[in-house]
Parts: C-alpha cells; structure tokens; sequence
C-alpha cells in the first residue's frame, strides 16, 4: 500500500511537470499526432493478418480435403466467395487471400514508415522547442537565478536532460500507442478463437503490473540523484578546462583527475543501484512471456485432442500462438516504456524547475524607457547575495554622483567594490535602500533602457567566438569601420589589431584564448565606448595594461565621452588619482569619499595605499 500511494504521489507531482513542459511541442502538434494515428492502423493491420492466415490456413485444410471437421463460417464464407460452386476452385481462393495478405502487408510497411518519419520529426522538434525554450528562459535570468541553478547545471539541463526527454516522447508517440493498442486489439482477436484460453493474458498481466510498479518505486530517487551528480562532474570539468593554465603552473593534474575521478565515480554508483533495480524487468518479462507461452501451448494441446478439433483447431492454435506473441511483446514493450519513462522523469522535472523559474529582476508595468542623464544617487544601500547569509555584503552605502564626474573607487578585495556597482544596472537589486540613475529608482526603468545606458567592463573579460570586429560590435551593431577604429584607437588596442594579419578580421577563438589579458582588457573597453554609453563602469579592468597603456585609456576616456559618468574601479592609485570623486570601500562599507588631495591630506587608508604604491618612485628621486 505505501509502495501504491509513493507512486500516485509521485505520479500527482508529475502532472504538471507533463503540462509544463508539452507546451513547447507547439507546431509538431501534427506530426505528433499523425505518428500515432499510422501506428494505430499499422497494429490493426498486423492484428488482421493472423486471423487471414487462419482462414488461409482452413481453405487449403477443406481444399486438400484433410479438414475432418471445417468450421462452419469457414465453410459458408468460401460458398461465398466461389458462388456456390459444386467444385468450386480453391487456387483462385488461395491467390485471392494471398493477395488480401500482400495488400495488408504492404499497407503495414506504409503505415510503418510513415509513423517513424512523423515520430522523428516530432520527437527532435519537441527537443529542439525545448532546448530553445530553456535558452531564452536563461537569457531572462538574473545573476541571482544563475546563481542558484550554476551554470553547469543549466548546460546538463539543455544536453542530457533533453536529450533523455527527447527519446521519452519519441517512445510515447509510437511504442506507447502501438504496445496497449496491439494488446488490445490482440486480446480481443484471441477471445474471439477462445475465451478460456485468453484468460491466461489476464493472469499474467498484473504479475508483471506489480513487478513494474516495485521496480519504478525504487528506482525514480536513485535517477533524481543521478542527475545532481552530473552537475557535480559537469562543473568539474568545466571548471578544469576554464583553469588549465592555473592547473598546469601549479601541476595540479593529479589533484584534478582525483577529483574529477570521485565525481565520476558518484555517478556510476548511483548508475549502477538504478541500473541493477532496471534490470529485473527483463528477466521478469521473460519469465511472464515464456511462461504465458507454455501455458497456452499445454492448454490448446489438450483442448485440441480431447475435443477432436471441435472446441479449438491447430490452425486456430497457431494464430492464437501469434496473439500471445504479439501481447506478450506489447507488454514487453511496455516495460521498456517504463524503463525509459523512469529514466526521464528526472530530467524532464529539472527542465520543469528552468522553465517554471521567474526572474527576480523584471521590467516593471508603465516602466521609463529613457535614461536623461548619468548621474547616481545610493541611498542607505544594503545588500547580499543570499537572504539566508549572515550578513550583508555592502550596508550603509550613501553616495551621489553627478552626471559626467569620473569617479573612482579603490579598497582590499571582499570589500564590495563589484557588489556595489553591480547594483547600478539592476544585475542585482538591493535588499535594503535605493539606487537612482538621473533622479529616478532603478527599478522603475525599463531593464532593456537601463542596461543600454550602463556600460559594463567587467572584471572577468569575456570575449565570444567570432572576429574581433563582431565582438566589437557587441557594443553598437550598426557601428560603422571609422567609429570602430576611434574605440579601437581610445582603448589602445588599434595598433595590436592591425599587427595581425587579418586585422579586424582576426578570429578571436572561444574565450578570447588567442589573446593576452591585456589585449583582452582593451577590446572589451573598445566594445563599451562603442555603446556610448550615460554611465560607463570599469571593474579594474586596465590590471593587466602597463600604467603608460592606463594613462592614455584614461586621457580618452575624457576626450572621448566627456558628458558620460565614469566610475573606474582600480588597485592602482595612478588610475583613480585624477578623479573628481574617489570613494574608498572597507568591508562592505564606505570609509571615506573625496579627491585626491583630501585623502591624501586626511585619509590613512589611501595614504598607506599611496605611498606603498609609490615607494619605489620614492627611493629613486632620494637616491638622486
């Protein structure tokens, strides 16, 4: 009984999930159903021709004149088709019900193909809507929905997950329509030759029902674990090839095929339960049919040659031979079903968890479409990544800044820097307090406005496959050669470009790998001037320049977008000294704001950071 009400509550659990994620079989609702449709008349003709070949069968007993006792429709219908004849001829009859077969066997292959064309197609289309459904659905996402999935979960969600689903529907619109209906049909056709014996199907099938129910009870968790621990051996790979370079320096290739190796090994262990509960539906299978065989090959036997071939004749043995066979197969067809269908129920859920997931930042309803200015208000800003962690990660941020200021903001690492800017353009919205762009709250703009008016250089470039010129023009699509030579020419990257030998054409490689990080810093600054933006970020995104190379990014920065407010995040003094405004963050919250001078003049933390910086400088000029 708990076994019983474990699988309804699951299967209650799982209604929705089948709702949710068969929306996106959307236009290959037709061939979704033309595939059952072909298979259903291709079972009824596969059905139709053990009992043709039964008739077959009788004409050639009554032709020969062995038929010691010929059923009598038998005999009325071959009067029927031969007129009444008082020797009728037999051999047109026989090439008559030949060619009745040949017909529906020719009619079952077209059937046949038909249903796997329309399977096919619809089956890699509903994948296809799938995968693309995820996609746009992550494209929605805010870092914090990222977040709480991890990116290698989302990447097994869109492979093997869909994949798995994929092979389900294409089981379920084909061999879950032919399996019950070839049953149906062939129990029906077997009851017609002989009730008592047919009976045997109906004892055999809740043996086999029960078994299927045990095994799927117990083996739907081991599948629901299976998948997390995918996520775990994706995410180390992932994590492995993104680090090579790191991995290699340090020689740390044992340590990571260790820990890739325990990873894979948690899959294959939980695998291997799932894995050895499914393979008992074979030997349970063939146990029910070879049992149901032997069953109705003894009774028929003996109801043949006590009855003298009245109550059941060897002909109609043998096609009730082929019944059991083919119910005995439609059931075995069954358990594969549910094997896969086990199988799937896991990954079609996690596909469920994206596809139901709401993003925690969205547009708001009659939101603002126009940015007027850059300039920045935070407001007694707190924020933290998690509403469970202990405490915040910035708290007490008050701070405004007009449009067109350059501001800088220096502090250790942990300190909030990114945290803080990332709350700009919304890539996470506060938990306490507000942040406005041009005297309006963030979260009253439109997030397509808003994000087109925040330009981000972000700490870790990203740079995607393609020319560099297209990934230029991430920044302005319709950007003409002339604007993208100017960014180029401000961000210092022009010359290093036109050193290769296709130039702007250069294929940059996944990830930027063909460039060095500071190559790699200067096309992601080209690429944000070239949105020309109110607001332009820079999250310490001139570390890996030298300090000559920072100075003229900088000098264009102030020729190039004058009206633009530009917050520069740094280590370096030298990159935020000219500011108007610096901002010096210290766990999470602001320690001090002013110029250059005024720190210098008043503030511990940027003095040591000055002179620590400056040092060397120092030395040089006392030596002379």
């Amino acid at each position: 009984m708990k076994k019983n009400k474990a699988l309804k509550d699951e299967s209650q659990r799982f209604i929705p999930v089948i709702k949710n994620i068969s929306r996106s079989v959307r236009e290959y609702k037709k061939p979704s159903l033309l595939a059952p449709a072909f298979v259903m008349l291709e079972t009824i003709i596969e059905c139709l021709i053990p009992w043709v070949m039964t008739l077959l069968l009788g004409v050639l007993e009554i032709a020969s004149g062995r038929a010691t006792n010929p059923d009598a429709l038998l005999v009325k219908l071959c009067d029927f088709l031969t007129g009444g004849a008082e020797n009728p001829n037999y051999m047109v009859l026989i090439l008559e019900f030949g060619a009745v077969l040949m017909v529906f066997a020719m009619i079952s292959l077209y059937c046949g193909i038909k249903a796997g064309k329309y399977t096919a197609i619809a089956s890699s289309g509903f994948a296809k809507n799938l995968r693309k459904d995820m996609y746009y659905k992550i494209q929605d996402f805010s870092f914090s929905n990222i977040d709480k999935f991890s990116a290698s979960s989302l990447v097994t969600r869109l492979t093997t997950d869909v994949t798995n689903v994929e092979m389900s529907y294409m089981m379920i619109i084909r061999t879950a329509v032919r399996a019950p209906f070839m049953m149906i049909f062939s129990m029906i056709m077997a009851f017609t030759i002989n009730a008592e014996m047919a009976l045997i199907f109906v004892a055999i099938a809740p043996v086999l029902a029960v078994g299927l129910i045990i095994i799927m009870t117990k083996a739907i968790p081991f599948f629901n674990r299976i998948f997390h621990k995918y996520d775990a051996m994706n995410e180390s790979v992932e994590e492995n090839i993104r680090g090579i370079r790191v991995v290699k320096s340090y020689v740390r290739e044992d340590f990571e095929k260790t820990k890739f190796n325990k990873a894979s090994d948690d899959v294959r262990q939980n695998f291997t339960k799932a894995e050895k509960l499914i393979a008992l539906n074979t030997p349970l299978m063939n146990f029910c049919t070879y049992s149901g065989i032997i069953l109705i090959f003894v009774i028929g036997s003996f109801i043949i040659i006590r009855s003298g071939n009245t109550l059941l004749q060897w002909t109609e043995l043998q096609s009730f031979m082929t019944y059991s066979f083919q119910i005995l197969m439609s059931l075995m067809m069954l358990s594969m079903i549910m094997v896969m269908i086990i199988m799937s129920v896991a990954s079609a859920k996690r596909i469920s968890e994206v596809l139901n997931e709401k993003s925690s930042i969205v547009s708001p309803e009659n939101a603002l479409t126009e940015v007027k200015d850059g300039s920045i208000a935070f407001k007694n800003v707190a924020f933290k990544y998690n509403k469970n962690a202990d405490r915040n990660s910035v708290e007490n941020i008050s701070v405004e800044i007009k449009s067109g200021e350059t501001v800088g903001i220096i502090g250790a690492t942990g300190a909030g820097k990114t945290t803080m800017v990332s709350l700009i353009p919304r890539l996470y919205d506060v938990t306490e307090g507000s942040v406005t762009v041009a005297g309006e709250d963030v979260r009253r703009y439109d997030l397509d406005a808003l994000r087109n008016a925040v330009a981000m250089v972000l700490q870790k470039n990203v740079l995607f496959s393609g020319t560099i010129k297209e990934n230029l023009k991430w920044g302005n699509k319709n950007a003409t050669d002339e604007e993208i030579f100017e960014a180029a020419r401000l961000s210092q990257a022009h010359e290093f470009i036109l050193a290769r030998p296709d130039g702007y054409e250069t294929v940059i490689e996944q990830g930027g790998a063909n460039v060095s990080g500071g190559q790699k810093q200067r096309l992601c600054i080209a690429r944000a001037l070239l949105k020309k933006p109110k607001i332009l970020i820079l999250d310490d995104s001139t570390s890996a320049v030298d300090t000559r190379t920072d100075a003229l990014i900088r000098q264009g920065l102030k020729t190039y977008l004058p009206e633009t407010t530009k917050i520069i995040i740094a280590q370096r003094i030298a990159s935020v000294q000219e500011a108007d405004k610096i901002i010096i963050l210290e766990n999470g919250t602001i320690s001090a704001v002013g110029n250059h001078e005024e720190l210098l003049n008043g503030n511990k933390i940027y003095q040591e950071l000055y002179y620590s910086q400056n040092k060397s400088e120092t030395d040089k000029g006392g030596e002379n």
